[in-house]
């Protein structure tokens, strides 16, 4: 009986594989870390090949840590860290080189010199995006213009790029499919959401040769088969890491927002069959697709969300493990007017300004590390607040109406404090579901999906169940005051 659905879930600091009953209950999880590599100051990398063994090993691991074999599973989800970028030689499969991340920064002078040439408008009304160093296309060119005879084999039809799940596609089929699905194809900056194609114009800004782009598919399709795990199975969803996360919270309808909170914090608002532009610093971006019926999304983006409590740990040396930062920022009752801007990497949305550096504001001699803690917790708060401040302008601009409630997943979620901030800083609840996994959930539904364990979105709106709903408990004046707080260190910021 196949009765199972195996979702392999490869994030930024690690690559995981989730095993899900069709009900959406977890059977069992195995994780690999991922190795960070920063060659200097500003860039991130990782090794494709590393990627590529911790994701499979891991398969092979929950299979066996549940005692399942492969027969019982109806068909493999792919869902990933998005935008991060890689090339690779089509007849070997070999990488050139390690992968650029999406938090990597050196492109950022090309951006600047795109946007002073006045490209932002073309990019944003085809890709929905900004011109930012944080998606793909200035990476791909970096890596054509910087690693010895790239461009002239990416000329001559020898390369292959890819995000990451198309990585994992190629190497599960053994190179036999190199293809993506519509949301991580959203996040390149080459892609035309509005016709679902490759831009030929953008390529051209660019300077990318079309053939070393995959196929573009819905994200529940048939992406091919994997014989890697004992029996043939077919890999049946694809989504990047926040639209899965949207999938897998059953946002489906207009209006209808959750936050991941992760290593960075990402906000999405399904916005049904529009693609809404902002007016207000989001961008927009691809939904999953069921089938070829288009839907969209406004996303927000942080940086740095759960990182901050990382810094926390390895470079202040405040924690001694990351569970700890609750404790420590429950010591005090406030933050004792400490606020921390934690742009390690520049600031997202809704500010964009990717030369903004962390900054720690109003210490005194009466500051202690507990309150650099608690602001530490609050700045993921003030930052996702900033988000659906703009969300909810946007939809009202858009004839809709502000969001109602927010719901979260991703790690930082479990810890209440934060949660409870964030519903006091929104006004509205905040809503976390009994399954906090719903990236990879997301990921085992459009695999679902597209090979019939499920008839239809309606069966998966009734599987989502709330596991804690906190609600506001500030006045909406106070919530006012410390946003004004949060906007006015950030200012700051920006101005250093």
């Amino acid at each position: 009986m196949t009765d199972h659905l195996l979702a392999l879930d490869q994030g930024t600091s690690s690559s995981r594989s989730i095993l899900f009953k069709a009900d959406g209950q977890i059977v069992a999880m195995a994780q690999r870390e991922l190795r960070q590599i920063y060659p200097q100051p500003g860039w991130v990398a990782h090794d494709p090949r590393e990627i590529w063994q911790g994701q499979i090993d891991t398969a092979r691991e929950v299979l066996a840590k549940a005692g399942v074999t492969a027969d019982r599973v109806r068909a493999i989800g792919i869902t990933n860290q998005r935008e991060t970028t890689m090339v690779w030689h089509r007849g070997t499969g070999q990488p050139l080189g390690h992968a650029i991340v999406w938090q990597d920064r050196r492109t950022e002078a090309q951006c600047q010199r795109l946007r002073d040439e006045g490209a932002e408008a073309l990019v944003q009304a085809r890709t929905g995006l900004r011109i930012d160093a944080y998606f793909s296309a200035t990476k791909l060119q970096w890596i054509l213009d910087h690693v010895d005879g790239a461009r002239a084999a990416a000329e001559r039809g020898e390369l292959a790029f890819g995000t990451v799940d198309s990585w994992l596609v190629w190497q599960l089929t053994e190179g036999r499919v190199h293809a993506t699905d519509v949301t991580n194809a959203s996040r390149t900056m080459l892609f035309n959401i509005h016709t679902g194609q490759w831009d030929d114009e953008l390529l051209a800004l660019f300077g990318i040769p079309k053939s070393l782009l995959p196929a573009v598919q819905p994200s529940a399709s048939h992406f091919g088969d994997t014989t890697l795990l004992g029996q043939r199975l077919p890999i049946g969803g694809v989504a990047g890491d926040q639209q899965s996360s949207l999938f897998g919270q059953a946002c489906f309808r207009p209006g209808l927002a959750k936050n991941t909170y992760g290593t960075g914090c990402f906000m999405l608002m399904h916005t049904g069959s529009t693609a809404q532009s902002s007016r207000n610093g989001l961008v927009t971006t691809a939904a999953a697709q069921t089938d070829a019926h288009r839907a969209y999304a406004l996303e927000g983006s942080v940086f740095i969300g759960g990182a901050v409590v990382q810094w926390l740990r390895d470079g202040l040396q405040a924690i001694r493990a990351s569970s700890e930062v609750q404790q420590l920022a429950e010591s005090v009752p406030d933050a004792g007017g400490v606020v921390f801007v934690p742009a390690f990497t520049g600031l997202g949305a809704p500010y964009w300004h990717g030369e903004a550096r962390g900054a720690i504001l109003g210490l005194t001699r009466g500051s202690t590390v507990a309150h650099i803690a608690r602001a530490a917790l609050e700045s993921i708060a003030f930052q996702s607040a900033a988000l659906l401040e703009a969300m909810s302008r946007d939809a009202i601009a858009h004839g809709g109406t502000a969001v109602s409630e927010l719901r979260v997943d991703g790690g930082a979620c479990a810890n209440d404090l934060l949660m409870q901030i964030q519903a006091d800083l929104l006004g509205i609840p905040v809503v976390r579901p009994r399954v906090i996994e719903t990236t990879a959930l997301g990921a085992a539904y459009l695999a679902g999906m597209s090979t019939g364990v499920y008839r239809n979105l309606g069966e998966l709106e009734a599987q989502w169940q709330v596991e804690r709903r906190f609600l506001p408990t500030l006045s909406r004046d106070e919530a006012q005051v410390r946003m004004a707080r949060w906007e006015h260190a950030v200012r700051q910021t920006l101005a250093s």
